[in-house]
């Protein structure tokens, strides 16, 4: 961006604090190439087909550059912009460039914006040194892989004034923000606790040996996690269509509880308005075996479980509030006020929305933060500067709660922490279990 633009953004964020939303006819009116905000792509796996075309489709940006470590997928993404703005000439041109290591992203003055979509082990070294450069940030859940990779970004977003997005985009569904605006509003009474259903903890990686063939940076695949043989369950070689089981092993992810975890338990901390904080207990189940039945112990005595059920199901004294992706219902006092799950319940997900705002929150006197779109929600807030809908806060507490959850199990332990310092009480948990073992040369 130019220096007047810059010097006309750093004026907007001196007078807008809360979240901003760009008029319809600015969004739809044709964006010349060199206004337009400019983003590279880290990761160009399954997650990023959706997130690419997603950002493609604004015409506020362009897509200057894709990195990939495996040579078919970057190519091909590669392609898919070039033949995106080939096909649309006064939206960019195409020569978007492919690179190898994410270092020649972040290293060009002309990229405003970075979108991350790596395996979760890469995320805080990609982000921090993206924000270090003055680029703006979207990154996938969980933001880390671990609780200090958490408060390391939280603080060099602060230290170098950037904006940063968090993929938990449930946050831009309108059926679990009337959910959290019926929980905060008081509908279903005091919270005694939520239940949340997502898949098992990480497991240490054991993974066969198997041969690879060539077009893969194995060594830079695997970053700062230890080195081990080639798997194709780690890395499937080229284009392909599912989302790879990296996301189970210990030293990539953390299993399903960060991975759906970070969806649901960022969920059930908006709706406890806990933000800012987070749980002060973290019980694992009684049997050292069991791979759900966790706790999450916040102030007032509030549990959130991890366990099976209906994605984020609210507890009250007066009655509960059930809400997933494209699902919801409202009970209390044993009946229920409204709900949609499937077709055979008639109308749709959006008429039940607007019936629950219209009868139950037409007075709300709290309101929460309204975002239409994820992508186009960061991209607001990167001309605004206001905060996302998902800024490094939020995304770093929720990512807290899922590392907490998993130290749980992993050790079998009870854990004492305080949220507000974000660090274990003292005579509490291990400060190992804050962070991990970085291969040399990477560090966080």
């Amino acid at each position: 961006m130019n220096t007047s633009r810059r010097s006309f953004l750093k004026s907007l964020s001196l007078i807008s604090a809360a979240p901003f939303i760009l008029p319809s006819h600015i969004w739809s009116a044709a964006t010349k190439p060199n206004d337009a905000i400019t983003v590279g792509f880290i990761g160009m796996g399954k997650q990023s087909k959706g997130l690419l075309n997603a950002f493609l489709n604004h015409r506020v940006c362009r897509v200057l550059a894709v990195c990939d470590v495996d040579t078919t997928r970057r190519t091909a993404a590669q392609q898919r912009v070039n033949e995106f703005y080939t096909a649309r000439p006064d939206r960019g041109t195409p020569d978007c460039s492919a690179y190898n290591d994410f270092r020649e992203i972040i290293a060009r003055d002309d990229i405003d914006a970075v979108c991350i979509a790596t395996p979760d082990h890469w995320h805080a070294i990609a982000v921090i040194a993206a924000l270090q450069t003055g680029k703006d940030v979207y990154c996938e859940k969980p933001l880390t892989h671990n609780i200090h990779e958490a408060i390391a970004i939280m603080d060099a977003v602060k230290a170098n004034n950037r904006i940063l997005q968090t993929g938990s985009m449930q946050r831009s569904m309108k059926e679990f923000r009337v959910a959290c605006e019926l929980v905060q509003n008081n509908a279903i009474g005091r919270i005694d606790r939520v239940e949340c259903s997502f898949g098992p903890p990480g497991i240490p990686c054991d993974l066969p040996e198997e041969e690879m063939e060539p077009g893969l940076d194995w060594d830079l695949w695997l970053g700062p996690a230890p080195l081990r043989p080639y798997s194709s369950v780690l890395s499937p070689r080229g284009i392909h269509d599912h989302f790879p089981d990296w996301r189970n092993y210990r030293e990539y992810g953390g299993g399903m509880v960060t991975d759906w975890g970070a969806h649901h338990l960022d969920i059930a901390q908006w709706g406890l308005n806990m933000d800012h904080s987070g749980p002060m207990e973290i019980h694992p189940p009684e049997d050292v075996e069991a791979k759900n039945g966790a706790i999450l112990e916040y102030e007032n005595d509030i549990q959130v479980i991890h366990g099976a059920g209906f994605g984020v199901h609210f507890f009250g004294e007066d009655g509960e509030v059930k809400v997933n992706r494209g699902k919801i219902e409202f009970w209390r006092d044993g009946e229920k006020l409204a709900g949609f799950v499937s077709r055979e319940d008639g109308g749709s997900l959006g008429s039940v929305l607007s019936q629950i705002e219209q009868e139950f929150l037409s007075d709300a006197k709290i309101r929460l933060y309204e975002s239409p779109d994820h992508i186009r929600n960061f991209l607001d807030c990167v001309l605004s500067r206001a905060k996302p809908v998902t800024d490094e806060v939020i995304g770093g507490r929720s990512a807290i709660c899922c590392h907490l959850m998993n130290q749980a199990y992993y050790n079998h332990a009870v854990i004492k922490w305080e949220p507000e310092a974000m660090r274990f009480a003292p005579g509490s948990g291990n400060p190992a279990w804050l962070t991990r073992e970085f291969r040399a040369p990477w560090s966080v």
